[in-house]
């Protein structure tokens, strides 16, 4: 995993917006590009509608992958919200880290008006920031 990810204003705006469309609940996602740049979102749903967990409805990430297939494109790193929580991995998210190779973007809504986007490396439960870069 890449210990700088570089996130394109529009991509930047994309996840923001798809995760206030589902607050209060956790909002989650994919986003894809090459070279460590992230230039596409795929908003995908939270299959437990919960402000507190997220679990990302299956076909629509297979639909996900696929799309980055096909456009040539690298999953480059899971996004999910903490509507009222810090922007850091949970236990839980530490626990359910199942795509070592991906970074995860935590957005933090606990100051809905200015929210905190921060990236991490989950491998093995060890946990490891990732500079996000604007480009």
């Amino acid at each position: 995993m890449a210990a700088t990810l570089y996130l394109t204003q529009a991509s930047y705006d994309r996840i923001l917006a798809a995760l206030r469309a589902v607050y209060p609940q956790e909002g989650c996602g994919f986003c894809s590009g090459r070279g460590g740049c992230i230039t596409t979102i795929y908003p995908i749903t939270n299959t437990l509608d919960s402000p507190v967990a997220y679990a990302m409805d299956p076909q629509e990430q297979i639909a996900a992958l696929l799309a980055m297939e096909a456009a040539g494109e690298t999953l480059l790193a899971i996004y999910h919200s903490h509507p009222h929580g810090p922007a850091g991995p949970s236990p839980s998210d530490i626990a359910h880290a199942y795509y070592p190779e991906a970074g995860y973007i935590i957005v933090s809504f606990a100051r809905p008006e200015q929210p905190l986007m921060q990236a991490f490396s989950i491998v093995e439960n060890s946990v490891q920031p990732i500079r996000l870069v604007s480009v």
